[in-house]
């Protein structure tokens, strides 16, 4: 939907429209009356850029997706725009791209949805801001929620992390993957090695690992239970990856599974359903017309943030000691993050990858992630990364951050070609968070290739700890746009800073 100026400014009145809530526009629900459509879900922004956004919404009955929009702080001065219909076969989600927004702004916007009458039910409130000139950038990051049979637990307060990030008012939220866990099934009671009980709410879609579409729809439906979750999305714009978890632990393209909880054992089935699930969960602008994930995300003049898709285009998981190339990214990836991270315009470029780089990340006897713990040479898919960093110091690409999760716990590492087995690359730094709700592991080896440093390291005190203990981890970054340093910090449970680091940009 394209927004004019003339629109925004000269809003249109919308009759019996109640007055903003100033300050944080939390999601503040209507009466719901069983008659009309409901929002079960919560609501959503993602994706926001100096002029665009997506907003979001799923009702539970087929209806038509209403959004009031104003930068009055007044839905007495709001613009209603009309969205699609929803139906079954989108699991009754619905998403609306603005168009035409002003950098710079803040905007409010109230959702609901229109039955067959032209009624709307009920209603929940959200705002988000655009990036723009001379103003400062804040966004949180982290990864693996509702992980290792850990969900929500009524007793803790439910997903408090998620609270603790939202307490820090981000301008957005950088989910770097395993946004569920489609292979945990999520139990009532679940014992942990220090001999505590967890206890978990739970739903009859998250009791076994998913392999039907409705059981990955159930995944997120779980975690959108939490009102944490859902005050954090109704105010703080989403960019979302995925990584293994969304399908399967693990996976990659034209696996067969040998796992005896699985009826489908085609990988490449479950992952079609595990995408189709997550498209209609996750909000984001679709490229072209084409379902793809990897993405960039436009923050305006300070940030820049690269979406990769560390799944869908890898070969399949290699031994140690192969030497050749093996797909992480896939050639078309790889070449198009090259190409528009040297052609960003931004202070800084953000790489968030679903999984780190220069640590040692198994799959039994195989290799999961980038490094392949052979001193020396690339080999595997080390080369793949190898070709992206070197591409990078070529073109000349200043102040390029790589944010990660999937090990499950905090690290901030340094890469230098000085103590590296390859050395055509510029130095850089690597920033790991997480899980923000799941079991926590750690810490991993690190592999010499690309030659990095720990500098800092906070992992659980036993595998798979609760997050009661508060070994859950997220990143918090700001960007100053007067000096155009970068500040990052390691947060636990709590928001309790663990680390903190002032970068301040190169300039080639």
């Amino acid at each position: 939907m394209n927004l004019s100026r003339r629109q925004l400014l000269a809003a249109s009145t919308v009759a019996g429209a109640a007055l903003a809530v100033p300050g944080v526009a939390t999601a503040v629900p209507t009466v719901v009356r069983r008659d009309r459509p409901a929002l079960p879900s919560g609501i959503a922004s993602a994706d926001v850029t100096p002029e665009s956004a997506v907003v979001w919404s799923r009702t539970d009955r087929p209806g038509r997706l209403v959004v009031q929009l104003t930068s009055h702080g007044r839905f007495d001065k709001s613009i209603r725009l009309r969205g699609p219909v929803t139906s079954a076969a989108d699991d009754f989600t619905a998403r609306l791209p603005l168009r035409g927004l002003r950098p710079g702004q803040r905007y409010d916007y109230r959702i609901g949805f229109e039955d067959a009458h032209g009624r709307v039910g009920e209603t929940l409130d959200g705002s988000f801001s655009t990036p723009g000139r001379n103003r400062p950038v804040s966004f949180v990051f982290t990864g693996d929620t509702a992980g290792q049979g850990y969900g929500i637990n009524p007793e803790l307060g439910g997903m408090i992390a998620y609270k603790a990030m939202h307490d820090t008012h981000p301008d957005f939220f950088l989910h770097s993957g395993d946004n569920i866990y489609a292979d945990g099934p999520i139990a009532a009671e679940l014992k942990v090695a220090d001999g505590t009980i967890w206890k978990n709410l739970v739903t009859e879609e998250v009791a076994k690992v998913a392999e039907t579409l409705a059981e990955y729809r159930g995944r997120y439906k779980y975690n959108l239970l939490d009102h944490n979750v859902r005050d954090l999305y109704a105010d703080v714009p989403l960019v979302a990856q995925w990584d293994d978890h969304e399908t399967l632990n693990n996976w990659y393209p034209g696996e067969i599974l040998t796992d005896d909880r699985y009826t489908e054992k085609r990988v490449d089935v479950l992952a079609s359903r595990a995408k189709k699930a997550f498209l209609e969960y996750l909000p984001m602008e679709h490229v072209a017309g084409r379902d793809r994930i990897y993405r960039k995300v436009d923050y305006g003049p300070l940030l820049d943030v690269f979406c990769l898709d560390m799944r869908t285009y890898r070969g399949a998981n290699p031994t140690p000691a192969t030497a050749g190339p093996v797909a992480m990214l896939g050639a078309e990836q790889a070449a198009w993050l090259v190409r528009e991270v040297a052609a960003s315009k931004a202070t800084w470029k953000v790489i968030a990858s679903d999984m780190p780089l220069g640590l040692l990340v198994p799959d039994g006897d195989l290799i999961e992630a980038v490094a392949n713990g052979v001193a020396g040479a690339p080999g595997g898919r080390e080369h793949e990364i190898a070709w992206v960093l070197s591409q990078f110091k070529k073109r000349k690409v200043c102040n390029a951050i790589w944010l990660t999760a999937d090990v499950h716990y905090a690290a901030a590492h340094h890469y230098d070609p000085s103590r590296a087995a390859f050395t055509d690359f510029d130095p850089f730094w690597e920033i790991v968070a997480g899980p923000i709700n799941a079991g926590t592991f750690g810490p991993n080896a690190l592999d010499d290739t690309f030659g990095p440093r720990v500098v800092f390291s906070k992992a659980a005190d036993f595998a798979s700890q609760s997050p009661a203990s508060g070994n859950q981890f997220f990143g918090h970054t700001t960007i100053d746009p007067r000096t155009g340093v970068l500040t990052v910090s390691l947060r636990n449970l709590f928001g309790t800073v663990l680390w903190t680091k002032d970068i301040t940009p190169a300039h080639h």
